[in-house]
């Protein structure tokens, strides 16, 4: 039977920074118009979403063979230590505690937001399940910058104030950066096993240099969006607070690690992003005195 431990673990705990993150920035860009319990929802769906898709995850590489004898966080299906069917169960119940959450944030704002929910639980089942994951085809970066950056941070304000800002949309950006970079980082430590097992990632399509490389950019593109957003106020600038820590973490992908010493790696990258939403938030409440 399988342990609540290990379902936690199953889980992936560490990714959730991207789905946090989001939502402190755009709550925090609401400034005093914040509602709380609309960026409490928010919570709930981005979290929801964020553990559904590292089930769901979990549940088709397992089945498709690909998540055997990987480096990182635990594989339910791909150990055996869980059934296809229980993890593909926990996955849709988190997709459905999203999917209320998301209804009730629609009833009380828009319900356009049905239409983007529904497309956010479209992209989070196919990213490596269905005949066609795109997870499989390169995409998975792009998946996550709209979603966990640009949607997850613009719907955020939006439900909130009920309007959209050049400030939030650069924070946004910044938002879908880090968060990328945590996948970057992922696919860079399971380059080698995806390439053997068909697995077409962008680490794979474009190689292990240009994936250290974009791993740089994506860490070092949010705090030029930091320098841009100062000229809206110099607060902002508060985010390069974060550049000691971004630049330990370059410098460590730079010199080679890979494997089991990306790992540690990986945790850094979250708590980049949480540091960084933090700093960045503390900046936009700064502006809204």
């Amino acid at each position: 039977m399988t342990t609540r431990e290990e379902w936690i673990a199953g889980a992936r705990p560490k990714t959730l920074p991207a789905a946090i993150s989001p939502v402190i920035v755009g709550t925090a860009f609401a400034g005093y118009s914040a509602q709380f319990l609309n960026a409490l929802l928010a919570l709930v769906v981005a979290l929801a979403l964020q553990v559904g898709v590292n089930y769901a995850n979990d549940y088709s590489d397992g089945i498709k063979g690909t998540d055997t004898d990987r480096i990182g966080p635990m594989r339910l299906v791909g150990s055996g230590i869980a059934s296809a069917e229980s993890v593909k169960r926990a996955a849709f119940i988190a997709f459905g505690i999203g999917s209320i959450s998301g209804l009730i944030l629609a009833a009380r704002t828009s319900w356009f937001l049905i239409a983007i929910g529904t497309a956010a639980l479209i992209a989070a089942w196919t990213y490596t399940g269905g005949p066609r994951p795109y997870g499989y085809a390169g995409l998975g970066e792009v998946s996550v910058f709209i979603f966990f950056g640009l949607v997850a941070t613009l719907g955020t304000y939006y439900v909130q104030v009920d309007s959209l800002s050049r400030e939030v949309f650069l924070a946004s950006i910044a938002m879908g950066c880090l968060a990328c970079a945590i996948l970057i980082l992922n696919n860079l430590r399971d380059l080698e096993k995806d390439k053997k097992s068909g697995k077409q990632t962008l680490a794979v399509k474009i190689g292990e240099s240009a994936t250290r490389n974009l791993f740089r950019w994506s860490l070092f593109a949010p705090l030029a969006l930091s320098v841009a957003l100062s000229f809206f106020s110099f607060y902002y600038l508060i985010a390069l607070v974060t550049l000691p820590l971004a630049g330990r973490l370059v410098r460590s992908v730079r010199s080679g690690a890979d494997g089991e010493s990306l790992i540690p790696l990986l945790a850094l990258s979250g708590r980049l992003q949480i540091l960084y939403a933090l700093a960045l938030s503390l900046a936009a409440l700064l502006v809204a005195r």
